[in-house]
């Protein structure tokens, strides 16, 4: 389920300029398409979260199986700004609320060991990596066989297949506890949103969601325009490598997440993982290109790419438990995807104003030593919670 959603997702920066071109768009266009659908993403992610958590996972992921299927052939079919702009940014962007880390955790929360659940975190978090080392070539390979048309329509296809995988991970012994002595649901989001921590987190994630899909979305793009200084880099074999590397090495950067999140304090790791993306952002603008030096910048920014998710979703897990993981983890994804939003959005907005990617590239270095000082202070143990006597109804 997560490879096949991460993966698709991942490789939309391949279809910006083909897209574009063929349409007579500027790239503003699809950056607000792909701004849009992480907006919605993270805008309704508490809620598909809170009914997974409420109702089990499979109806949720059975619904954006098909929802991501059709936004796909939307895209494919749509020939003006608005339905291409629904398809992509609207649909899509609802599927993958249903269909990847915060439904996926929630079922991960109920039925692995806590002693084993950021290793368990980080090996799905891994699965979404490899799916953008596998997706990203074949998106490509589509592209340049097909066109971007019918690439869409045959994405389509290949993501219709997380339908069946939805009842792979059907929860045949799930039970919603509501008795009462239970926690209800406004009862956690009044004490997950008043605990600092929880909003440290939140802040860190927004910074996540910027780097990882400005570069994501503009990265391709940005080597195209330095080819006219660096024409080595220009090649789209070049751009479809770099990509798939941070895939690659994200498989690595994530298991190693969970692996490490076991033995050490995840607020350090997160500090670290956020501290090493701004230096290797500096070191990549100030080496001339080549793609060598695009290769190691790609391959650095993947061991760091997502390795945040499950360091950040076990720190919420083990402060305020499990019976609303999902909701609490897509009520914290929100920001991520605000962040997600003003990256893609920002990116395609200031380079058609300034003809130039420098100063998103700055604004990405500066919120990572931000997130790298917000999430010291993380208190990662668990809350002693009384219902009734600490938790208004």
């Amino acid at each position: 389920m997560v490879t096949l959603s991460m993966g698709i997702r991942h490789g939309f920066g391949l279809f910006n300029l083909p897209i574009t071109i063929e349409n007579g768009w500027g790239r503003g266009t699809f950056a607000i398409t792909i701004a849009l659908q992480n907006l919605i993403w993270g805008a309704f992610q508490p809620l598909t979260g809170a009914l997974a958590d409420r109702f089990g996972a499979f109806r949720i992921m059975l619904l954006g199986g098909l929802l991501y299927a059709l936004g796909l052939a939307g895209m494919a079919v749509s020939t003006d700004v608005l339905n291409f702009t629904i398809a992509g940014g609207l649909l899509i962007g609802l599927a993958q609320t249903a269909t990847t880390y915060s439904v996926v955790y929630g079922i991960l929360g109920r039925n692995v060991p806590a002693d084993k659940r950021v290793w368990a975190m980080g090996i799905t978090a891994a699965a979404g990596s490899f799916g953008q080392f596998l997706m990203i070539p074949a998106e490509q390979a589509l592209l340049s066989r097909f066109g971007p048309q019918d690439a869409l329509l045959l994405l389509a296809i290949i993501a219709s297949f997380m339908i069946p995988a939805a009842f792979l991970l059907r929860e045949k012994n799930f039970v919603y506890s509501n008795a009462a002595d239970d926690q209800t649901i406004r009862q956690a989001l009044r004490e997950a949103t008043s605990n600092p921590s929880y909003r440290y987190l939140t802040l860190g994630y927004f910074v996540c969601g910027f780097q990882v899909v400005f570069i994501a979305v503009h990265l391709a793009p940005y080597l195209k325009d330095m080819s006219q200084t660096y024409p080595a880099v220009g090649s789209p074999a070049i751009a479809t490598t770099a990509l798939a590397l941070i895939g690659l090495f994200n498989v690595f950067g994530t298991y190693c997440a969970g692996i490490f999140g076991q033995r050490f304090p995840k607020r350090y790791l997160l500090s670290g993982i956020y501290l090493g993306r701004s230096i290797a952002i500096i070191a990549f603008l100030w080496i001339p290109l080549s793609p060598i030096t695009v290769y190691i910048f790609s391959a650095v920014m993947g061991f760091l790419w997502l390795s945040t998710i499950p360091l950040t979703n076990s720190i919420v897990a083990q402060i305020f438990g499990v019976k609303y993981l999902s909701m609490l983890s897509g009520l914290i994804f929100f920001a991520h995807q605000l962040g997600s939003f003003s990256g893609a959005f920002l990116g395609g907005y200031l380079y058609d104003l300034t003809g130039s990617y420098s100063v998103v590239w700055n604004i990405a270095i500066g919120l990572g030593v931000l997130a790298c000082l917000i999430n010291l202070p993380v208190k990662e143990q668990a809350l002693a919670r009384n219902t009734h006597a600490e938790l208004p109804a």
